[in-house]
Formats: structure tokens, sequence, C-alpha cells
């Protein structure tokens, strides 16, 4: 790449070097990962993925890459309103590597006590000066050194003159989403959902029963001395302090749990799905759901898995795999083009959604979204559905699911569906899952600050005739 370079008597001079040779060490990778998620449609997740695999990493840089990372997306919002009080001139304008060497050592200073705040501001402006020079070198001292002088006295909008201009600054939020869940859920519950958002996330593991019961997995973790707690609503999830390297732990590459979220088991759950039955898993991979489904069934019956992308289906395959699940049948299809000659009795629609529900795990999501993505989504996923409702026989279940907590992606697409299906009904989740977890409409919404999960939502819904 070619590198621009200001000097002191604002003159540029060029030199070519390599992405590689230039951002270096931990803090420097991530703020060239930053720079590609602010500049790119690209998940952080996915960024940070490509990125360890280019370079050799230790363990421990790999958790403190992460750590500043995702530190740095999830407090976004109150980074940058910190830094444009301190910044001369309009900091949102300010180049890409100048942002993010700043919103990086920002995060350090204010979160992370192990590191020295003359550490975190020395190295900001020594990898400025490599990338920009002198002049915007200083410029980083400056505002840093001003912001740890006046760090105790950083002032934020005033609740009572501007609530959400104070509650997007403060927690990190993006404005539209604040107004929302504010008509929603009152202040305190969006205050309460913000911070269980801005939390670091627990791991969370799925004992896989297929080869492990429950008392040998506990012990199989305390021999190793890992803290863990048990699902709040399901015994089999097991939520522990995240640990970067727990991919290659070998009980996990010998397949004895998977990695997933207590939330993503509440809609297994709600579909009820019995050994020697036939299921459908319209949009598999990963392979959360299609596992914990094999698991309950016994590993016996047959489940069809679904996913557009054939690359997908080949991670799907991997996991399927390494834990040994032998009635799956991975097949790379777009959902709304399958056929079958023989309905299943069980079809789950796990379908693509805003995501809006995962925000501590993926925080970057909260400032890719817009409102008209919850709204242009909302008729695929009633496509999906009814794309499902076809699939299933007179007496089985439809499980309608997402990640996410907005209703038009929700009720109001299972709603619209049943309006225009009467020979289905919804059957009631309490059978299944916990009453805390049932709405007031019969359906089941984890909420990430009540229920200490991610959120999701989920509806199981009767054929009780056809067409």
């Amino acid at each position: 790449m070619i590198l621009y370079i200001i000097n002191n008597d604002n003159t540029v001079r060029t030199e070519e070097h390599t992405i590689k040779d230039l951002y270096t060490g931990v803090r420097g990778i991530a703020v060239n990962i930053l720079n590609r998620v602010e500049r790119t449609d690209a998940y952080l997740e996915k960024l940070l993925d490509n990125e360890l695999k280019r370079r050799e990493v230790t363990p421990q840089d790999k958790a403190l890459m992460y750590e500043i990372v995702h530190g740095v997306v999830r407090w976004m919002g109150r980074l940058d309103w910190i830094l444009s009080g301190f910044y001369k001139g309009q900091f949102s304008k300010a180049i890409p590597v100048l942002k993010n060497a700043l919103r990086v050592a920002l995060y350090q200073i204010l979160f992370l006590d192990k590191v020295p705040e003359y550490a975190a501001v020395n190295e900001a402006v020594e990898f400025v000066k490599k990338l920009q020079g002198q002049r915007v070198a200083d410029i980083t001292n400056a505002v840093l050194r001003n912001i740890i002088k006046s760090k105790n006295s950083i002032r934020y909008p005033s609740p009572d003159d501007d609530l959400i201009g104070y509650l997007a600054a403060y927690y990190s939020h993006p404005s539209w989403l604040i107004k929302r869940w504010l008509t929603r859920y009152g202040r305190e519950d969006t205050e309460r959902l913000m911070n269980a958002n801005n939390e670091r996330p627990l791991l969370t593991l799925r004992a896989n029963k297929l080869k492990i019961n429950e008392l040998e997995f506990q012990s199989l973790l305390q021999s190793v001395n890992l803290k863990y707690v048990r699902g709040n609503y399901l015994n089999d999830f097991f939520k522990l302090q995240n640990l970067t390297n727990i991919a290659n732990w070998q009980y996990f590459l010998d397949g004895y749990f998977s990695i997933q979220d207590e939330s993503t088991g509440l809609s297994v759950r709600l579909l009820d799905p019995k050994p020697e039955m036939r299921v459908l898993d319209m949009c598999a991979a990963p392979g959360g759901k299609t596992s914990y489904i094999a698991d309950i069934m016994n590993n016996t019956g047959e489940i069809v898995a679904l996913d557009k992308f054939e690359v997908r289906i080949d991670t799907l395959r991997k996991m399927l795999e390494r834990m040994q699940i032998t009635c799956v049948k991975p097949e790379a299809a777009d959902a709304l083009e399958y056929q079958t000659d023989t309905l299943f009795d069980r079809v789950i629609a796990d379908v693509p959604c805003s995501g809006l529900g995962t925000l501590s795990k993926k925080p970057d999501i909260k400032w890719k979204k817009e409102l008209l993505d919850v709204r242009k989504v909302s008729d695929l996923q009633y496509r999906l559905l009814e794309k499902a409702s076809s699939l299933v026989k007179p007496g089985g279940v439809v499980v309608y699911s997402t990640c996410t907590l907005e209703p038009e992606e929700n009720f109001d697409v299972v709603k619209r569906f049943l309006s225009a299906h009467p020979e289905f009904r919804p059957d009631s989740p309490s059978p299944f899952v916990n009453r805390d977890l049932i709405t007031k409409d019969n359906c089941v919404q984890s909420l990430p600050h009540k229920h200490k999960m991610d959120g999701a939502f989920a509806a199981r819904l009767l054929k009780i005739s056809e067409t």
C-alpha cells in the first residue's frame, strides 16, 4: 500500500509498505481490524478470524486483541463522545487510523485497569507516528493527555434536557434503537438492557449427551478447574468466563460439547422433537440447533438441515462429524425453493434476522443495522414461515424463531401468518419452557437483562388440518 505521511511543515511524503508491516503488535492489529469494521460491511467476528489466520498470535495476545476490539466497538458511542470533546475539529472526519488509535488507547485508559495510562498513550503516539508522522502523533498525545487530566470530570448530555442524547453517549447505543426501547420497555428497563448488552459475555457450552451426561460433563470441567454455573433455564447448558482458546481444547475437538448460548436451546425445546421423527431445519448452519435436535432425538430418525451456501454446509458437516452425529442430512439449498415428497413431523424456521438480541457477543450489529433493516427483513421472514408451513404434516409442529427483540420480526410475523392460515393455531409453550419466558401473546421471548442470556424469540404453531 502507499502511505501518505504529513510532515511537520504540512508537506506530504509517500512510503510503500504492506499492511502486515505497518499494523504490528496487538494494538496495531486491533486498529487495522477496526479500520475495516468502519469502512466495510463485514462483521467483526469474520474480520477477527481472517486476521488471526494470517498471523501467529499467542493465546495471551489473542485474548487481549479480542478484549480491545470488542471493547472499542461495544463502547464506541461513549468513546467518540469523549474524544469529540477534546479533539480540535470534527472527530468524526478524522482519518480512520487516527480515530481508531485514539479509540483503542482511550478504551484501555477507561476500561483496562492492568494497562498503565502512560503506556496506552505512548503506544498510541508511536503507532500513529509510524503511520502518519510527528504532527499527527503530537495531536494524539495532546488529546489523550488532556483526557487523562480531566477524566474524573467528563460530562455527558443532561438527561433532563436530552434523554436520548445522554443514553446514546453514556450507554453507547444508537439513538434510533434507544427511542424504540424507551417506548416499549420504559427508561429503567432500557438502561438495564443496554447495561446487559455492554457486559463482557460469558462463554456458554452445551454438553453433547450423545457422548457425555451432565454429571460427567461437570466432573470434566472441575477436573481442569473451570468455574461454571448451570444454565438459568436449561440444565444441559453451562456458563463459564470467556476463554478464547476453548475451540482448541481436546474435549471440544472430540465432540463432548458445543459452544452455543442458552437462548438457542429455547426454540429446540419448543419444537419438542421425538426419537425417530422426521425433522426439517430450514436455516441450519452453523448447526447449534441442529445438533441439539439430534441430541434430543438420540441420534435417530432423520433431520434434513438446509443452508443456502455450500461453505456454510461444509461448516455444518464438520460440526456433525466432530460431535459424531449421523442422523442429519445436510443439503445446500435455498429453503424457499426446497421440495420434498414426504412431509415432516417437525419444522424449525430459525430465520435470518437483525440479530439485535445478541449485542453482548456481536456489538458491531448495533452500529451496522438501521430501522429500515428491521422492516425490510420481515418480508423474507414471513415467506420462510409460509414455506415451513407447507412442509409439515397435519398434526405436526412448526417453530418460528429469531435472535432479535424487535416486534416486526417476531410476533408481528406470527400474527400475520396466523391471520392468513386458519389451518394453524398457536400452541402453548408452557409444557416446554419456563413460564418466566412466556409472553402475553403465548410466545417465548428471552431478554438479556432479565434472563441472563441472548435475546431470542420463538413461537410454536400446530397444524390442525390440511390447507
